[in-house]
């Protein structure tokens, strides 16, 4: 089983994960805690010591405090106490390092500390005193190492060495002290007994010296703990040195063991070095089985020396072609090296005489070869194996040609599905030989197993059936192990185990099964269920969230309980979105501790009832609750509370009172069976308990699901002779089909067996393994997750034999070639074929000597397809015998009858082939045999068909093609005249160019590298004519669009039989046609007529005049018949638009579609997940037959609606169908889709918003909220809020565009929020919000400033008394906009004469004193947080003045004047500027025009007077003096007000008066 990725690398703290021994320890340590109190007063480095090392040490203490009472012991007695004492302080050390802990302070620690803290604040429990009682009280979250501080598996000498240096440090310290251990406690009292008769006198004194000789002993005793915590120190310090990370390491392999190809008979050595400490022990394999020496004595020879390995074998022969595998082993892991040893044959090969030729070879991507032959030699069979059992599975593969570096693609499967290696099975590729290897067989691993090896685009496969039987039960009659446990639905407390029942139930029936759970990382094994449940699927609750577990299940009958099922797979027990999350993220790095915070939570809220509340699952056992969370919960976590109630009341109760519930799934049990009950649920968290959800329909408690009926019309048929195919028919009706279980029984036993253990589907089965000769009978039971059927009727008994013989033995064997040293035989295929292909022959020869015949040899291994076979390595003018037998797929026939030939030089011709310039190769070459039977069929008076089988001898080189020559009947030797200028490569030949009525005869010769060979026997004479009466083969596509081949022959004689071909090559057997015969007529029907079936077809009728015929179906002829069966066979209503879906309005759902054209006859089914469905409350149909629209209506989609829709139209004959699939998220979606424009229908009846709330920056940078609204009245009231909180606003609005705004002017921090509109009236609300807090806030932000960087000015200079200021005016400003300015590209550092800053709107930069420094390129960048506006002003060149002489107002002007009507005015300022200024008067921005009243001067270049004389109310305003020369200008604003006294007075006495008035 697979850990969790926390357990891999380090040890797990937790009370649960705790590994064995340090648990015992832990245990232990606690007991001497509670029990002993000497500890409890002690020192920290005592209180921190593991109970071991504390009841050693405190008796080495003990015994070497009573040996200081005792002066008179002697130093031997001391010295062998300090020696038991120091072996005993040894032991303790060993104590430690036993159970895992590398150093004192790890050996010595407390691990209840390791547990994580508890959280900082207890939540509030929903639960009762007694409730809390129940809960799991110590669980808390596990915080993991980084050190791994387990050591497992030291070696003997390691231990001895540990044991040697801490015995020796305490002995050496203990021996070296003043004054030695020399009495126990036993001793010590003794003695002091024998005192106590003294006499009184005598006793007071050893009474004062029994108090003198404790002060001392204290004081030893403090000088020895030192002493002692010396010791422990240094031994502290030696194990440091012996870290497992300094001196252990695993095993690695310095030099690994060589692949090796070697011939028969050879001996081949193995060797590898492997390097680790402590050193590795080294174990061969061979295909993954362990090598015995013993069990083949001289076979193997293994040898380790100095590091080196060897395995080496002795004689090789076949059997040894074999993987083989070095496995070194030690504390720190294993690991493996593989080679493979080939075994090839003692003959040595000789050089491919082909090598010289000079004829082209084709090329392909893969090599020189045009195509791959792929063999498959040592198969594997029909295998049975047992529970428990290691299996390997393996077969040869030959592949011609052979290409090196270029290995092939090799795929097993099992049932069809690829085999993917894991713990339970490995596969291997030798470099030949396929190996699928079982380490521990299962019944899951029963199946049909194939290989298939690729090669390019070239591939050929193998397959047999592994059969696996149960193990041996412990309790004889129990019933044996389920199979295939899976885990689904899982999620945070809850999971659903689901497996296959056994097909043996061990004599009784099964009562049910026991469900085991086991938390991963761990050994111990749970029960989950206390009675036995029958159902085949059980759900598991009250697991720990976050936790892994593995489950197992047994079968239970009246005797006792089986064995257990594999166990599954692990799986978490996690949130299904959390799991998701979890795989999606990446991976990190182990960072050595985990860190688990809690955060204080926020203000609660209870949450909302949850939705969706349905029954998934419903048996007689158990019920199972499925539900959704709740859109309102807050932020934290939920519990979930279920209640039940009888279906006719109301009342409630609660179902888990002890425990709150985690996931949306629950479990009920113990539920009265055919009781009607209704469910709902409701949430908590510690702001309390929620409102329920919405109660389930009445729901009756017991089985959904039926167990299937049991299947019929079991027929068995003959097959091999240990095997039998089982048939029958279907259960009907079978819902949830798993599969079906076979069994057997010898015909009179009464036992009956099964023939598989993992169910099978389909209604066929091989069952393999039965007795030859025997009969059977079989049954049948179909399996679901309700049980197993009831058994089908017993079958009739059938013989086991196989349904095929060996073939006949071949006859005529003859000598086609010899030479020095080789023979070419030849014979004749057997007369009887025994009912099956002839596969192949066998060759065998013997010599004779003096009349004496030798022992029979096999002149080859793998079987030979032709009736030839040639003999090499034969001696010159010796006598042999050979014998020939042929195999088909029964088996291997009898040998021929024996030949005895002699081997004689034989004539060649010889050719030779220029290779260098002076090196010559001279190689000889027969020619070809003559083809043989050949015949003339479908005589015509045109294209009559020559027919011819190939050379049984083809020479030295194979056929290239064939001549065929004729000449007329009556015609000499010397007339003969070809047919075919080019060779053919076909056996066959339509003649043309016959004169009608003439006589022909014919020959054929056949070509290969030696030339053209002898010609065949002569066919004919043939007149060239049609016979009258001659009928021709018809085709024929029926009503059902089947394609048939037709022939009559008016001409049979009883004996006479139908002969159909396919290129001249007979059709017998072939998957793709069916011929029926009935009297004179014969059918040839296509199953499925392709491309692969063009050709020439023909019909002979035998024991006939030669009555024959053919029909040509050539690509065109493909096309016509494949178009007009299609027509016939599938006449179609032609549909237009396909069927698609639409959401409406309302919500609802539109099915449609349309056809071409719809009869009045035309009907429609509606399909729904393959059942119909009919027009009601849920579906509206309707078809409209002008249009060809076919429509089906739904209000609502729920889930139990997802699945495929179809529409099946026929008309007539005439079918048409359209379907459309809606599944998972497509569906999803539409449901959402369709929910959400009902939920969009019922807001509109309503006021409500056509476009949602947003914003937008207006030009004055200010933000506008805005939405759409429809559908409202006069009554329609819409309110603002901001933060839950109502926003006054001053104007109401008229709904006259249909747009709701509220402006927020100089927006900034303070008016981020949550923003609300509501509209409302009688016929209902609706609501929008906008949340401009966070991102959105800063997005809003973001565009404000942009806005307002946007609307900033171009940059001006302006004078001032102190120096430049250069300027720019925005619309108004704010903190997030930040300003920068640079000077020539650099950033500018501002000091006291250099300043930045904003007033009002105004963003400045103050130069004071300005020096030519300062004259450049000046930039003011506006950043509004994500990208930058600049304003530029060059000061260089004449944009640089002398600051000291341009014009400016020095002063003598107010800012604001107010003065009395009728009052004189005069006011003098002073201006300076070099040269002198010009001087001119503004009044409110324009040009102030002088007369009497208003004057104005200039004097001497430096003084300006404004005066007005009888001021009046018109001489108010803005008046501005504006100075200006050639280096500068400036303006100097004032104001002037005036005022009337007597408006004034009124004023004042209308003011009290208007208070007056609100007072009252």
């Amino acid at each position: 089983m697979s850990l969790p990725f926390y357990q891999k690398l380090h040890q797990h703290y937790d009370s649960s994960y705790r590994n064995k021994d340090l648990r015992t320890t832990m245990s232990h340590y606690q007991q001497e805690k509670k029990s002993s109190a000497i500890y409890t007063h002690g020192s920290t480095a005592y209180s921190s010591r593991s109970s071991a090392a504390h009841r050693q040490e405190s008796e080495a203490f003990s015994q070497a405090s009573a040996a200081s009472y005792q002066q008179q012991a002697s130093r031997a007695t001391a010295s062998t106490h300090a020696s038991a004492a120091s072996r005993k302080t040894a032991s303790a050390y060993d104590y430690g390092y036993s159970h895992g802990l590398t150093d004192s302070s790890l050996m010595l620690e407390d691990y209840s500390s390791k547990l994580s803290p508890q959280p900082k604040r207890a939540k509030k429990s929903l639960l009762s005193g007694e409730e809390k009682e129940n809960l799991p009280s110590d669980y808390m979250v596990p915080i993991f190492s980084g050190r791994q501080v387990h050591v497992s598996g030291i070696t003997d000498t390691e231990e001895e060495r540990i044991k040697e240096a801490a015995a020796y440090i305490a002995q050496r310290n203990l021996l070296a002290s003043e004054e030695g251990i020399t009495a126990s406690k036993q001793s010590t009292a003794s003695k002091q007994s024998a005192v106590s008769k003294q006499s009184s006198t005598s006793s007071l004194h050893q009474e004062e010296a029994f108090e003198k000789k404790s002060r001392k002993v204290a004081i030893r005793e403090k000088a020895e703990r030192l002493s002692l915590t010396k010791t422990l120190e240094e031994t502290e310090a030696f194990h440091r040195k012996l870290n497992e990370d300094h001196l252990l390491h695993a095993p690695e392999f310095v030099i690994k063991p060589r692949s090796h190809t070697v011939w028969e008979k050879e001996n081949v050595k193995l060797h590898c070095s492997v390097s680790g400490w402590p050193e590795p022990r080294v174990t061969w394999y061979k295909n993954q089985v362990p090598i015995n020496v013993h069990a083949n004595p001289g076979k193997y020879i293994i040898e380790s020396r100095y590091g080196m390995h060897t395995l080496e074998i002795n004689a090789c022969n076949f059997e040894d072609t074999a993987q083989y595998r070095a496995s070194a082993m030690n504390v720190k892991g294993e690991l493996s090296a593989y080679a493979s040893v080939v075994v090839k044959s003692g003959f040595k090969k000789q050089v491919n005489q082909c090598l010289f030729l000079s004829y082209p070879v084709a090329v392909t991507p893969y090599g020189y070869a045009s195509k791959f032959e792929i063999h498959f030699d040592d198969k594997f069979d029909v295998s049975f194996g047992r529970e428990g059992e290691t299996m390997s599975l393996g077969c040869r593969v030959v592949i011609t040609p052979e290409i090196k570096h270029f290995q092939p693609e090799i795929q097993w499967y099992r049932n069809g599905a690829p085999v993917s290696p894991s713990k339970w099975v490995q596969t291997h590729w030798s470099g030949d030989r396929a190996t699928l290897t079982f380490s521990h067989l299962n019944k899951e691993d029963e199946g049909l197993y194939t290989i298939r090896v690729r090669m390019g685009e070239y591939y050929e496969q193998y397959s047999a059936y592994v059969f696996v039987r149960d193990a041996d039960a412990e309790i004889e009659g129990a019933p044996a192990a389920p199979l295939d446990v899976m885990c689904l639905d899982a999620n945070k407390d809850y999971i659903i185990i689901s497996w296959k029942q056994p097909a043996v139930d061990g004599g009784s029936p099964i009562l049910g099964y026991f469900i085991d759970k086991c938390e991963v990382g761990t050994d111990s094994w749970s029960q989950c269920n206390d009675t036995p449940v029958k159902f085949a699927r059980f759900p598991v609750t009250g697991l720990i969230e976050g936790r892994s577990y593995i489950f197992r299940v047994r079968a239970v009958n009246k005797t006792g309980i089986g064995l257990p099922s594999r166990v599954s797979e692990p799986v978490a027990a996690l949130d299904p979105a959390e799991k998701a999350r979890l795989k999606s993220r990446p991976s990190a790095p182990w960072t050595g501790q985990i860190i688990v915070t809690e955060e204080e939570p926020s203000e609660g809220i209870v949450p909302g009832p949850p939705t969706d509340l349905s029954v998934t699952e419903a048996t007689r056992s158990y019920v199972v609750l499925s539900w959704k969370p709740p859109g309102q919960r807050g932020h934290e976590g939920i519990l979930y509370f279920v209640e039940k109630c009888d279906a006719e009341t109301e009342n409630w109760q609660r179902v888990n009172t002890e425990l709150p519930v985690k996931s949306p799934r629950f479990a009920l049990f113990d539920l009265a069976e055919g009781k009607s009950y209704r469910f709902r649920v409701r949430c908590s968290n510690s702001a309390g308990v929620g409102e329920p959800s919405e109660a389930t329909e009445v729901t009756v408690v017991g089985d959904k699901l039926d167990i299937p009926k049991a299947p019929g019309k079991i027929i068995p048929s003959r097959n091999t002779d240990t095997s039998v195919v089982v048939s029958w028919e279907e259960s009907k009706d079978a819902k949830e089909l798993v599969g079906y279980y076979i069994e057997s029984s010898v015909v009179g036993s009464g036992k009956w067996e099964p023939c598989n253990n993992n169910p099978v589907k389909g209604p066929r089965f091989t069952c393999h393994g039965l007795a030859t000769g025997q009969s059977y009978i079989f049954r049948v039971r179909a399996v679901n997750a309700a049980g197993l059927s009831e058994y089908s009727q017993d079958s009739e008994a059938i013989e086991v034999k196989a349904a095929i013989a060996a073939p006949s033995p071949p006859y005529d064997i003859t000598c086609l070639e010899s030479c020095r040293d080789s023979m070419v035989l030849g014979w004749k295929q057997p007369d009887k074929s025994g009912g099956a292909e002839i596969t192949g022959y066998y060759v065998n020869y013997r010599e004779v000597i003096d009349g004496v015949p030798g022992r029979w040899r096999e002149a080859n291994i793998k079987a030979v397809s032709d009736e030839a076979y040639k003999i090499s390595n034969l001696k010159e003018n010796m006598v042999y015998q050979f014998q020939v037998a042929a195999m088909n797929i029964a088996g291997l026939g009898v040998p021929s009858a024996v030949s005895t030939l002699n081997v004689v030089l034989d004539l060649h011709v010889f050719e030779c082939f220029h290779i260098h310039h002076d090196f010559y190769v001279l190689v000889s070459f027969s020619f070809s045999g003559p083809p043989h039977s050949v015949k003339c069929s479908e005589v015509r008076k045109t294209l009559p068909s020559l027919q011819w089988r190939p050379p049984i001898h083809s020479g030295r080189t194979p056929v290239t093609g064939y001549f065929v020559d004729l000449k007329e009947a009556s015609a000499k030797d010397d007339q003969w005249r070809g047919l075919n200028e080019a060779a053919i490569k076909n056996t066959y030949l339509r003649v043309q160019g016959l004169k009608e009525g003439a006589s022909y005869v014919f020959r054929v010769r056949a070509i290969n590298q030696a030339g053209v060979g002898k010609p065949s026997d002569l066919a004919g004479p043939v007149v060239a004519e049609t016979r009258p009466g001659t009928k021709e083969v018809v085709v024929n596509v029926d009503d059902d669009g089947v394609i048939s081949l037709n022939f009559e022959c008016d001409q049979m004689t009883p004996n006479s039989q139908f002969n159909w071909s396919k290129d001249y090559v007979s059709t017998e057997g072939s998957p793709r046609l069916d011929v029926e015969s009935k009297g004179n007529k014969t059918k040839m029907t296509f199953k499925d007529l392709g491309t692969e079936d063009i050709g020439i077809y023909s019909c002979d009728v035998t024991d006939t005049d030669g009555i024959a015929s053919s029909y040509l179906i050539d690509e065109d002829e493909l096309k016509r018949l494949l178009a007009l069966s299609q027509e016939h066979k599938f006449p179609i209503v032609p549909v237009k638009s396909e069927l698609a879906v639409e959401i409406l309005e309302k919500g609802q759902v539109r099915f449609w579609m349309q056809a071409e054209k719809l009869s009045a006859n035309t009907k429609v089914t509606y399909i729904f997940n393959d059942k119909e469905i009919f027009e009601g409350p849920k579906y509206k149909m309707h078809v409209d037959r002008n249009t060809g629209i076919i429509e089906m209506f739904m209000e609502k989609l729920q889930d139990e609606d997802e699945g495929t829709y179809t529409f099946q139209l026929q008309d007539g004959k005439a079918v048409g169908h359209s379907t459309l699939v809606l599944i998972g998220d497509v569906y999803k979606k539409l449901q959402k889709e369709a929910e959400f424009q009902r939920q969009e229908w019922i807001r509109k009846q309503g006021p409500h918003f056509a476009e949602y709330l947003s914003w937008e920056v207006t030009g004055e940078c200010n933000v506008l909220l805005k939405c759409k609204v429809a559908n409202i009245k006069k009554e329609t009231h819409i309110v603002w809020y901001k933060d839950e909180r109502e926003i006054s606003v001053d104007e109401k609005h008229d709904f006259k565009d249909g747009i709701c705004t509220l402006l927020i002017t100089e927006f900034s921090k303070k008016d981020a929020g949550i923003y609300e509109v509501i509209l409302k009236d009688d016929r209902g609300k609706d609501k929008s919000r906008l949340k401009l807090v966070d991102e959105a806030f800063k997005e809003l932000m973001t565009e404000v400033c942009k806005t307002i960087a946007l609307s900033a000015t171009d940059l001006k200079i302006q004078s001032t008394a102190e120096g430049i200021r250069l300027y720019s005016f925005v619309t108004y400003y704010l903190d997030d906009l930040k300003v920068n300015w640079s000077h020539n590209g650099t950033a500018i550092k501002y000091t006291d004469r250099v300043k930045s800053g904003v007033t009002g709107e105004q963003i400045w930069l103050q130069i004071n004193e300005p020096t030519p420094n300062d004259k450049g390129k000046y930039v003011m960048e506006l950043f509004d947080g994500k990208t930058g506006h600049q304003k530029t002003v060059d000061l260089s060149g004449q944009e640089m003045p002398m600051l000291a002489d341009r014009a400016r107002v020095l002063g003598g002007l107010p800012d604001v004047v107010t003065i009395q009507e009728g009052k004189a005015l005069n006011l003098t300022c002073i201006v300076w500027g070099d040269p002198t200024p010009e001087v001119s008067w503004l009044k409110n921005e324009k040009p102030l025009v002088t007369d009497d009243h208003c004057s104005v001067k200039f004097e001497a270049g430096k003084t300006a007077y404004f005066t007005i004389s009888g001021v009046s109310t018109a001489d108010s305003g803005k008046y501005g003096l504006v100075v200006k020369n050639k280096y500068g200008s400036e303006i100097s604003d004032f104001t002037i007000s005036v005022f009337i006294p007597e408006e004034e007075a009124r004023k004042a006495t209308e003011q009290p008066q208007k208070g007056n008035k609100k007072s009252k």
